[in-house]
């Protein structure tokens, strides 16, 4: 998952290079997520994690995403190649974080959330990597970028290689067109739904632009550049560390609980981080890394309720609507901060995405007293 903002890591360079625009350096990560969107949109049409290996899956498209994000290292020279590149390598990429979350699910009933969350923490090191390489690595991005795309061909080798399916797992399923309108007739999905959607207002927004208000900031305070690439990576870094936590609760005390408390910590950062914009670098980074590391803290709790409480038969399906409708909803959130930056700045810019966690909240509340919530991490709901 690395792959995910090698683009947007290197936008300073590129700005430089390309006489990027801010617009167009948006769209270096919007593409990203428009091409998950439309790769998402026809994995689960077709059923592709269910009828299909997904570890083959997995490592199909691991490695066709690392090559096309090769390809925007070695001949992007344009804002419209890279990001046409960039919407190609998040099409690949919806081929490898949904099919990843069914097989581990193959592996756990119980200890589901934190096996989940462990897989969300490493995603999240993985997408925060492109940061540190780009602050500690080569000075020529291109360089960087390729490293990066080397980093994607090890991860789908390693599934093929090291990863089976786990014990639970059940016979490929047969196509069926329908089973993505089913997703939405059952009540208890559907809520656990519109949490992940109130969560993903917030996530990718966030993700995308705190380094860029990490820069900003820290050029107020004249301040090195390789510690905001550094910073920004421990800010995003900190989500692994969230995410694990959060799964480890979530299995004793409930995901609902668990999940509405978070996205209460990360809505709370959202409105009060712009107050530390040009402050100390520290204090900054510090409300920052806790925003890091609750804004994804309970993605994979998400994630678990789905699995839990959906057809065991097509649990990959259903992770595909799942994740193509949260990355859809993500486009406008991530196109809304730039627009609210120029008007009220930094400080205010991210207060925009709290109604998201707050929605989510109140999802997560409505699903707990549910009937159904008993499936929930065996009746922890």
């Amino acid at each position: 998952m690395s792959l995910w903002f090698s683009g947007s890591a290197v936008v300073p360079a590129l700005t430089r290079e390309w006489r990027l625009s801010e617009s167009a350096a948006g769209w270096l990560t919007l593409s990203v997520q428009i091409g998950f969107v439309v790769g998402t949109l026809l994995s689960a049409l077709f059923n592709l994690p269910d009828i299909i290996s997904p570890r083959h899956l997995f490592t199909l498209t691991a490695i066709c995403g690392a090559i096309v994000n090769a390809a925007f290292g070695w001949f992007a020279h344009s804002a419209s190649v890279g990001i046409t590149l960039r919407f190609l390598t998040g099409m690949f990429l919806a081929g490898v974080y949904p099919p990843a979350m069914k097989i581990l699910a193959t592996w756990f009933r119980h200890g589901r959330g934190l096996a989940l969350g462990v897989l969300v923490g490493a995603l999240t090191l993985g997408k925060a990597t492109p940061y540190l390489i780009n602050g500690v690595g080569s000075d020529n991005w291109r360089t960087n970028v390729t490293f990066v795309s080397l980093l994607a061909v090890v991860g789908g080798v390693v599934v093929l290689l090291f990863v089976s399916d786990g014990p639970f797992a059940l016979p490929a399923a047969r196509f069926d067109l329908s089973q993505a309108g089913k997703v939405f007739r059952n009540h208890g999905v559907r809520l656990a739904n519109l949490g992940y959607l109130g969560h993903m207002w917030e996530l990718y927004a966030m993700w995308t632009w705190i380094p860029f208000m990490i820069r900003a900031s820290l050029s107020v305070r004249h301040s090195s550049p390789t510690f905001a690439e550094v910073g920004s990576f421990v800010v995003i870094g900190c989500g692994a560390v969230g995410c694990v936590a959060a799964g480890l609760i979530a299995d004793r005390v409930g995901r609902t609980i668990v999940t509405s408390v978070a996205m209460a910590i990360s809505g709370s950062c959202c409105l009060i981080i712009g107050l530390f914009f040009g402050a100390n670098p520290i204090a900054l980074l510090i409300v920052a890394a806790i925003w890091g590391a609750s804004v994804v803290a309970d993605s994979a709790q998400f994630s678990a309720c789905v699995t839990e409480l959906g057809d065991p038969q097509y649990i990959g399906t259903a992770l595909t609507i799942q994740t193509c409708l949260g990355f859809l909803l993500t486009t406008i959130s991530i196109e809304l901060i730039p627009r609210a930056e120029k008007l009220v700045g930094w400080r205010y810019a991210f207060v925009i995405l709290a109604p998201g966690p707050l929605f989510g909240v109140l999802s997560m509340l409505r699903l707990r007293g549910l009937p159904e919530a008993e499936k929930i991490a065996h009746g922890r709901r």
